[in-house]
């Protein structure tokens, strides 16, 4: 119930000008028949209740690809030029228009500006009530607390999603009255550091309210938790101590129209040990919780491989596992798994299982050998000639069906390559639908042109080779009629990722030596079937031990773990901003197998898709919708825009 509270006329108005302020509380009593009014929604606790929903409503739908900008606006997925279903009948432009360089100030593609501020008038709305301790009287005063802290991280929340986005915006703490000055609606940007220690603020003062737990585990999962909170308040510290707004001085032209900075060019290491201990916080409430990384339970019907797979890909589809921080109630990952799946047999058909989603080749080279360590760092195996033909032994059996014959670079890869990835001959193991007993013979993708991964079909095709195994829940059922998928909340927040930002934090306000980095390192590692860092660079890494004591090798390294670890869940996207990298992995090329041919020789040729332009530093952030100028003369534009 995103809008409880309507206006009639002049509703379209009053949502145009959220461009630029709040709405406003007077035009709130304007409502159509049959809905309440603002007295009537806050007179008794279920009244209220529904407010407190409908602020919980904005919360974004990051587990559909259409909605996230982090599945398809960078460089991590690629969907065929010629596509059908999900992606033929959005209309207009959408996210992948991002990363084919069609974004635009006039109809901002992927904004959040209006929809957020929007949130943020219904949380002062919602706040403003409930403080109001003679409004919905049959509240306990326990139970006010907490929903007062849950609107407040929301709103801080709203907040971290503009400041990713957009950099500097105004700060609305309070809606204005609709017969206030025009001068007070005329709200200028605030500085960036200003609107960090803003919502740090929120924070701040209200998680200790919240639970740590969910206790009514049938009715309030995805509610906030005090974890939740300290999770979102060292995301936004990490994105405010990274290189885009930590002494960037592209911005230093960035002002305000009455001359006012609204980013300090000066590096502040400070702001690196902040995100450290902030990170920290949120690791301790979350393991105080009982959230820890996600192991399956062994089935003894399966090997030690396909174990291992399980754990990796169950981390993410297993519904409210043990590593969810923050999984989202409102956006269960079920669309998202059919334009994922590849067809495995000829039994499937891309009407259901639609391989649309792919990886890049460069993303598939990210993941680690075998060892744990870098392809082109691996002293002891040689990828030199990655489209090398090689065919399966029986001992490969489990990641690659045996006897097939498929590119050296598929060979000898870490656990993680094998659980997130489908590719040419690599196994593909489905808990229904299963041809084998166990995991023996089980199903493998066959991507060739006719075969069953790549039938040909018009829009209903894999682009680069990879398909994109980790999205998909291991119980989907494909059949020539129907393809059945047990959706699952997105994981928004999971632990792995409060590790990785913990561990980048500490190498920037510690330095390389600082053994807390390889301690959460490893933890990760570790569940994914490797080595601890130090070991694996040691025993695989010509001057292993060297190279990890020096900052920016160690930086580097962490964030492909990062890379690795966090694969398609939307991170890189905004981790490569946040980095200030993008002009350097956005400016090139998208390549992947030709998979418009039938023998491997053929097949096994690298292709460039598409060549990407990002323009900087215009695409770090996004633009301001142009009609908010002619609504605010007091906003001023990102640069480039």
């Amino acid at each position: 119930m995103k809008n409880i509270i309507q206006t009639k006329k002049i509703w379209p108005v009053l949502v145009f000008l959220l461009f630029a302020v709040s709405s406003c509380k007077k035009f709130l009593d304007v409502v159509p028949d049959n809905v309440p009014t603002i007295d009537n929604a806050f007179t008794s606790k279920n009244e209220a209740e529904k407010f407190l929903f409908t602020c919980y409503s904005y919360l974004p739908k990051n587990g559909d690809v259409m909605s996230n900008p982090g599945f398809l606006a960078g460089d991590e997925l690629w969907i065929p030029n010629s596509r059908r279903g999900t992606f033929d009948t959005q209309g207009g432009l959408m996210n992948w228009d991002i990363a084919q360089g069609r974004q635009n100030s006039a109809n901002p593609i992927s904004g959040v500006w209006t929809s957020r501020y929007q949130a943020i008038r219904q949380c002062n709305i919602f706040l403003e009530n409930i403080k109001d301790e003679e409004k919905a009287f049959d509240l306990t005063p326990d139970l006010r607390a907490r929903w007062l802290a849950e609107v407040t991280i929301l709103k801080a929340f709203y907040n971290y999603e503009l400041l990713r986005m957009y950099g500097p915006v105004p700060i609305v703490d309070k809606n204005i009255d609709i017969d206030a000055p025009t001068s007070e609606m005329m709200v200028s940007r605030s500085p960036f550091d200003d609107c960090v220690n803003y919502t740090v603020s929120l924070i701040d003062k209200s998680y200790t309210s919240l639970p740590v737990v969910i206790s009514d585990r049938t009715n309030e999962l995805g509610r906030i938790t005090q974890p939740i909170a300290l999770a979102i308040k060292a995301k936004l510290l990490l994105l405010a101590a990274s290189p885009l707004f930590n002494g960037n001085t592209d911005y230093a032209r960035l002002v305000n129209k009455d001359g006012t900075p609204l980013v300090k060019t000066t590096f502040d290491q400070n702001k690196w040990t902040r995100a450290m201990q902030a990170a920290k916080a949120a690791i301790d409430v979350a393991e105080q919780a009982g959230i820890k990384l996600y192991t399956a339970v062994p089935n003894t019907v399966l090997s030690p491989f396909t174990n291992q797979q399980m754990t990796l890909r169950n981390a993410i589809s297993e519904r409210w596992n043990s590593e969810r921080i923050w999984g989202l109630s409102n956006s269960y990952a079920g669309q998202l798994q059919r334009v994922a799946m590849g067809c495995l047999a000829s039994s499937f058909t891309p009407n259901n299982s639609n391989g649309q989603l792919s990886a890049p080749m460069k993303i598939a080279d990210l993941f680690y050998t075998k060892n744990g360590v870098p392809m082109n760092e691996d002293k002891t195996l040689n990828f030199t000639v990655k489209n090398e033909l090689r065919t399966a032994t029986r001992d490969e059996r489990f990641a690659i069906n045996e006897g097939y014959q498929t590119a050296r670079v598929n060979f000898d890869r870490e656990p993680r390559f094998y659980a997130d990835l489908g590719f040419d001959g690599g196994t593909w193991y489905m808990i229904a639908n299963n041809p084998g007993v166990g995991d023996e013979g089980t199903f493998y993708m066959q991507a060739k042109y006719t075969q069953p991964g790549n039938s040909g079909a018009e829009g209903y095709y894999n682009e680069t080779g990879y398909f994109i195994k980790k999205l998909v829940e291991a119980n989907l059922t494909n059949s020539s009629t129907a393809n059945t998928v047990k959706p699952y909340d997105w994981p928004e927040i999971r632990l792995a990722d409060i590790y990785l930002m913990y561990a980048e934090a500490v190498n920037e306000a510690n330095g390389p030596t600082d053994p807390e980095i390889y301690k959460y390192l490893d933890l990760i590692r570790t569940r994914a079937g490797l080595q601890g860092v130090r070991d694996s660079w040691n025993n695989y890494v010509d001057n292993g031990a060297a190279k990890l004591g020096d900052k920016e090798y160690v930086r580097q390294l962490i964030r492909r773990e990062r890379g690795i670890e966090l694969a398609f869940e939307g991170s890189r996207f905004w981790d490569l901003r946040r980095w200030k990298t993008a002009a350097t992995e956005l400016n090139g090329p998208i390549s992947g197998w030709t998979i418009s041919q039938v023998a491997p020789i053929g097949y096994y040729q690298n292709r460039v898709i598409y060549n990407q332009t990002f323009i900087a530093p215009r695409d770090y952030l996004w633009p301001i919708q142009t009609g908010a100028f002619r609504v605010n003369t007091n906003l001023v534009q990102n640069p480039g825009w």
